[in-house]
């Protein structure tokens, strides 16, 4: 699970401080306050991990790509190219990590405790100018390891916090190249020294935890009237849900099944998505079926009743289409993994806004993924709340922050005093509007057009 993120010089953040994660963690606040940013953060160094482009530091994307950044210069806060973006993760890892000095066999460091931070400028000194690493660095635990520049095309590689030495290898040791992408040792980083063969672990462990992201963008693709399947087994719904159907007909193929509570028949993907589609109270019943036998098209079918005739899923509101994804991420995704959520709320009307909240607390207590959430519904939160009153989910493993813009122009974020009744301590005053001072000023007109009239 990740624990801790930390972003300067980000885009609309000069510095976010720790933001720490919890299991269940929400992002709200105003239009273009930063939200998008840090989740688009997380991306970032998700699409870079899988980049096959072993010497630019980060892949800022494209169409193809989960997020598109343009170039550093897009992602530099106020366009600073000259000063160095950090982003910094932390992490619990599913099992310790253990590193051992392989010239003694010594233990230097067993830790569940991983993270990763990254500082990247553009070196201007030289021409062309290029996108650089300054530093990076991998933690276990309080033990740190990692590269730094020594001047514009030199490296060196550095432990702080451990018992441990880097010891050269005989001959004249090479010099110390660029990092691969932002976060990989060089090839002759290994090579110098005869202990650093555990570096190849600690970066598996990063694009591991990256691998494990998951994610599902706030555009997702119209219903259609038809869907074809080939048996490909999708790694995910596809940013804008456009795998949904397949990633169900997968999960079915494979019998991925759903615990629902003791003494209960476990369920199929399909079964469960149309159990939380009737608790959202948007439809009956929710069905893929095959058109022909020899053909590979499905057709959705639901019913938005008991008596109401069967439908295909483009001939229903919007709703239904919109949020399925999402449900379908939450409970296809392996467990444990990480999903982000951009707007999981739009196109649902408010009770089912807070059904949806139900929803995310069951993937996380059933499923033990890790949810993050952007969103402006304040019908979710208030769901969110509630179970949290009624003990249904610790507030302890609830995370709430709220994002604004501040006066010097930079992002600011806060995070909002949850108590274990769900009280939160510090929400800011009108951000879901005034709805008192609403029907004050309501019940003030309406007796002054009455007096009115009856003079």
């Amino acid at each position: 699970m990740l624990t801790r993120l930390r972003l300067e010089n980000f885009k609309a953040w000069a510095d976010t401080g720790d933001i720490a994660l919890k299991p269940i963690t929400g992002f709200f606040g105003t239009n273009s306050s930063g939200k998008s940013s840090l989740i688009q953060s997380l991306l970032l160094l998700k699409q870079t991990a899988e980049s096959s482009d072993r010497s630019s530091a980060f892949n800022f994307g494209d169409a193809r790509a989960y997020i598109d950044m343009g170039d550093f210069a897009s992602v530099a806060h106020r366009h600073r190219v000259n000063s160095a973006v950090k982003i910094a993760l932390d992490w619990n890892a599913p099992k310790a990590l253990e590193i051992t000095n392989s010239i003694d066999n010594k233990r230097v460091v067993r830790s569940d405790r991983v993270g990763f931070q990254v500082a990247s400028l553009m070196e201007t000194s030289e021409s062309p100018v290029r996108l650089v690493v300054d530093k990076l660095s991998h933690s276990i635990g309080d033990a740190v390891f990692g590269m730094k520049r020594t001047n514009p095309r030199r490296y060196e590689v550095f432990c702080e916090n451990a018992d441990f030495e880097f010891v050269s290898g005989r001959g004249r040791p090479w010099l110390i190249t660029s990092p691969v992408k932002c976060y990989g040792f060089s090839d002759r980083a290994r090579a110098n020294y005869l202990n650093a063969g555990f570096l190849s672990d600690i970066e598996l462990a990063l694009e591991e935890r990256l691998e494990n992201i998951y994610y599902l963008g706030p555009l997702r693709d119209y219903p259609r009237r038809s869907y074809t399947w080939t048996g490909a087994q999708p790694y995910d719904v596809g940013r804008s849900g456009e795998y949904t159907i397949d990633a169900i007909l997968a999960a079915n193929e494979r019998n991925q099944l759903i615990r629902r509570g003791r003494g209960k028949r476990r369920a199929t993907l399909e079964e469960y998505v149309a159990h939380w589609l009737r608790k959202l109270g948007l439809i009956h019943d929710f069905h893929i079926e095959r058109i022909a036998k020899d053909i590979p098209t499905y057709s959705v079918k639901v019913r938005k009743s008991p008596d109401a005739a069967e439908t295909l899923i483009a001939d229903v509101g919007f709703g239904v289409s919109q949020i399925l994804p999402a449900l379908v991420l939450c409970f296809y995704a392996p467990e444990g993994s990480t999903i982000i959520l951009e707007q999981p709320e739009i196109h649902l009307h408010p009770l089912a806004q807070s059904e949806l909240a139900d929803a995310l607390i069951d993937a996380y207590k059933k499923r033990g993924v890790q949810i993050i959430i952007e969103s402006h519904s304040e019908h979710l939160l208030n769901r969110i709340q509630r179970r949290i009153a009624e003990e249904t989910v610790s507030h302890d493993n609830i995370a709430l922050y709220f994002c604004s813009q501040g006066g010097s122009g930079a992002s600011k974020i806060d995070a909002l005093k949850l108590d274990a009744f769900g009280n939160i301590a510090n929400w800011p005053a009108n951000f879901f509007g005034d709805q008192f001072g609403e029907i004050a000023a309501m019940s003030k007109a309406a007796i002054s057009r009455q007096l009115a009239e009856g003079a």
